[in-house]
């Protein structure tokens, strides 16, 4: 029997005063960030709550103290009982149920004296169930791989093969084809000292689900674009649940290739991460009908794996995958918690939409962001591709809500503790030295939908105070003149957008036209997808040069940039349409589809260099 405790009233009411201490550059505490320990115990349940509850245990229930104890995260009171003490314990009556693949113990409902309703989360076994597995599971369906499920969150993808004669070491073509080089010109960006001494635990975490490198793609990407990375450089593969990589070449997912091609050159000789997460089975129904990040927020955070916040607590079987997985393929395993330690930054180029999952899950799950925010962790996330809207639907054409009108926000790009990062691109006959544009191709072609940078205003998460003035100056410059609803009410409103919603993104980064090796082949690909990965690469450069004066990683970045905007490149021209309108349009200062602008390096080195 586990009964889950609620968190630290105080924790919850804290938490954005904690996170704004140690990443505000006004802030005494800049940068003194905390141990994972710290974060554990700040959001422990009281002493009060533990206290309650074993007292009626033990008083009431006949539960000597010494069959209970309290998990490693402090969330639960965990004891053994029969089912006759639990039966009279809870006033309920519990059974089996046996699904064919899981054996499930629940009840119809159970009772607590009131006095516990203010301590008390849930208990399990209880009316969720408690899955149990079976020995003589026969599975007939046929799992299909991961290496070929839909790329459900990849956005705005183009591949076509690139013509056979191309000068890829000139900065002459760089509006039909990004290469390293672009990019090194476009931010500013050294070549790096290949015999330099790097910090081995200053590694770039890469998100990666469905999707897995080959090292025969990253060789030959290496070969042709950047020959100052030895071939044979890889990644380090962080398995969760089952992830597999490397892969051989005719299973290599795009994403995979993209991101590590470009985070390892520009960060090199640092190297990279990759948190490979989730089994065949589960990759595929996640992008179907499931939820995001929660496995993987529970091998980097063990205290994750039971978080109770806004009702939810641990990975929700309705959305989550669910370890030990017996069915063929499957991983059979417990579900990891806390095995890895996080990288300073990580980087995810995956999506869904708000609307597809409930605001509790999201902000339970925001609240981890958070806590990782406190622990000197920078995690970047792409925008989406789609503008205001998203890709087409069964029940909706053009990807939006309410009759194909409403914008459609994004999950967890809108969380205000990530930084999440739309697209830009250097147009047809404009050169590195030029200002950049919003991305912005409504055409499309025979490979891809059409692709805009993903922006606008969540209709979960209201807008943070980090972010309240640069709002502000965006309604008061380039009001787009739609009518708007408040506090995320867009079911009964003929608003277009949430007015005081949290404004997303924060900053961007070159998206199209990106040079990429994949499937044995060079190709060209985009999306914010592109754009999450250089810029957070840039703030692990930028880590690595604080690492050797003797400082730490620069964690949460938001506060920060929003407080000096001028060390990043103002986009001041596109748009991202989507819902049958123009979108926004890009402005003076902060706008909703390239956030603050792009990254410049040497002015951002140079003010991090000067933080605590």
């Amino acid at each position: 029997m586990r009964i889950g405790l609620k968190t630290n009233k105080v924790a919850r009411e804290s938490a954005e005063k904690w996170l704004m201490d140690v990443s505000h550059p006004r802030s005494t505490r800049y940068g003194k960030h905390w141990t994972q320990e710290e974060v554990v115990a700040a959001f422990a349940p009281s002493k009060n709550t533990v206290d309650a509850v074993t007292d009626w245990l033990v008083e009431s229930g006949g539960i000597e103290r010494a069959r209970i104890t309290r998990t490693k995260n402090k969330a639960w009171v965990a004891f053994d009982a029969t089912v006759e003490e639990a039966e009279r314990m809870f006033i309920t009556e519990y059974f089996e149920l046996d699904d064919g693949e899981m054996k499930i113990v629940s009840c119809d409902q159970y009772h607590l004296p009131s006095h516990l309703l203010e301590h008390v989360d849930y208990v399990t076994p209880g009316v969720k169930g408690l899955h149990l597995k079976t020995s003589n599971i026969e599975i007939s369906e046929k799992v299909p791989s991961k290496r070929d499920s839909k790329k459900a969150f990849r956005r705005g993808i183009s591949e076509p093969s690139l013509p056979s004669q191309r000068n890829t070491s000139s900065l002459d073509t760089c509006d039909q084809m990004i290469t390293h080089e672009c990019i090194r010109a476009l931010y500013n960006i050294p070549f790096p000292d290949q015999k330099a001494d790097v910090n081995p635990n200053n590694t770039m975490g890469i998100y990666l689900l469905s999707s897995a490198y080959a090292q025969q793609d990253l060789d030959m990407f290496f070969s042709n674009f950047t020959p100052y990375v030895a071939n044979g450089t890889a990644p380090i593969v962080s398995s969760i649940n089952g992830g597999v990589a490397p892969v051989d070449v005719l299973h290599a997912g795009s994403e995979a290739c993209m991101d590590l091609q470009l985070a390892i050159p520009l960060i090199h000789p640092q190297n990279a991460t990759v948190y490979q997460v989730d089994d065949d089975y589960w990759t595929v129904h996640q992008w179907l009908e499931g939820g995001l990040f929660n496995t993987f927020l529970d091998a980097i955070d063990g205290s994750y794996c039971t978080y109770e916040a806004y009702g939810e607590k641990g990975d929700n079987p309705d959305f989550d995958p669910v370890y030990p997985n017996e069915r063929e393929g499957g991983y059979k395993g417990e579900r990891m918690c806390g095995v890895y330690k996080p990288t300073n930054v990580i980087s995810i180029s995956y999506m869904k939409d708000e609307a597809e999952l409930p605001a509790a899950y999201q902000k339970r799950q925001c609240d981890e962001w958070l806590k990782l925010g406190l622990q000197g962790v920078s995690v970047f996330i792409a925008s989406g591709d789609s503008g205001v809207g998203d890709l087409p639907k069964p029940d909706s054409p053009n990807g939006c809500l309410r009759n194909g009108t409403v914008f459609t926000p994004g999950h967890p790009n809108t969380c205000p503790w990530l930084t999440s990062v739309g697209a830009t691109k250097v147009y047809p006959g404009k050169t590195v030295f030029d200002p950049e544009s919003a991305a912005n191709d409504l055409a499309g072609d025979p490979y891809y939908f059409p692709y805009s940078s993903g922006g606008g205003f969540s209709n979960v998460f209201g807008v943070p105070k980090y972010q309240s003035e640069a709002v502000k100056g965006y309604f008061e410059i380039a009001d787009p003149g739609y009518p708007y609803y408040y506090d995320g009410n867009w079911k009964n409103s003929t608003g277009l957008y949430n007015r005081n919603g949290r404004g997303f993104p924060d900053v961007a980064a070159n998206g199209d036209n990106i040079a990429a090796v994949y499937g044995g082949g060079i190709r060209m690909t985009g999306g914010t997808s592109a754009a999450a990965p250089i810029f957070a690469s840039v703030v692990n450069i930028i880590n690595e040069e604080r690492i050797k004066v003797g400082k730490g990683p620069v964690g949460f970045i938001n506060p920060v940039l929003y407080a000096n905007p001028e060390v990043l490149n103002d986009i001041k021209n596109g748009s991202n349409p989507g819902c049958g309108t123009n979108g926004f349009d890009a402005s003076k200062g902060w706008d909703p589809l390239t956030g603050l602008g792009t990254p410049d390096y040497p002015r951002m080195l140079d003010l991090f260099l000067s933080l605590p």
